[in-house]
Parts: C-alpha cells; structure tokens; sequence
C-alpha cells in the first residue's frame, strides 16, 4: 500500500508507454482506412469521356466525324436561332438574312451549344454520387 515515489513513476511511465501504443495503433487504422476510401473513390473529373457513347461515329471515320459535328452542329444550331429568335419564325424574313456569314452563324451556334455543354456539365455533376464504403 506504501507506494514509493520510484513505483508511482515507474506506473506512469508504463501508462504513457501503453497510451502512445494505443494512439499509434489507432492512427494506423484510420490512416489505413482512409487510404482505402480514397483509393476506391473516384471524382466527378477523373472519368474517362467516351463521344462514342453519346455520338454515332462509325469506325475508322472518327475524325471525319468529330470535324463534321465539331462544324456541323454549331452551325445548325446558329441558323436555327436566327431562325427562330431574329427571323421571327418566318421562312420570308429568314430568307432575308445573309446566310453566307457562315463565322458569324458558326459563332453564334458555338456560343449556344457551349452553354448547353456547361448546363449539361453541371446537371451530370450534381447528380454524380461517388461510391463510398460506409
């Protein structure tokens, strides 16, 4: 029951000895479980885009293709909104556009598809749940 001085010391040394094993354990575990969770976990921006599986490319006239799209869609998509929102929606007004501005039309439709692009980004962002281990 009369414990010395040197027993009490000794005592608290042992508990600090066993606590920093405990700690040490302990950051083991969580630094190796977190190391796993961010292994499996894969960010919205580290996905592999295919075109391929929102285009229809057919093989070997992948870059026929993507040029055609890449001027293509743009374009369309200008001519369709002087169409609708210059022109009026009429076929008379529209015809008198110049439509040999084929940069201005291009730009204009670049313009428009670059914001549905980013819209479409945003949507697909916010929807996207990484998988986690719980």
């Amino acid at each position: 029951m009369n414990e010395t001085i040197e027993d009490e010391l000794t005592k608290k040394r042992n508990m600090l000895y066993y606590n920093q094993l405990v700690m040490n354990e302990r950051k083991a575990k969580a630094g190796h479980h977190k190391h796993k969770k961010k292994k499996k976990s894969a960010s919205f921006g580290s996905q592999e885009v295919n075109f391929k599986d929102f285009l229809y490319i057919p093989e070997n006239w992948e870059a026929a293709f993507y040029v055609l799209y890449g001027v293509g869609v743009p374009y369309l998509a200008g001519a369709i909104f002087l169409f609708f929102f210059v022109a009026g929606g009429s076929y008379e007004n529209f015809k008198l556009l110049n439509m040999n501005a084929f940069l201005i039309i291009w730009l204009i439709g670049y313009e428009i598809v670059a914001i549905f692009s980013l819209i479409w980004i945003l949507i697909l962002y916010l929807q996207y749940d990484a998988e986690e281990e719980y």
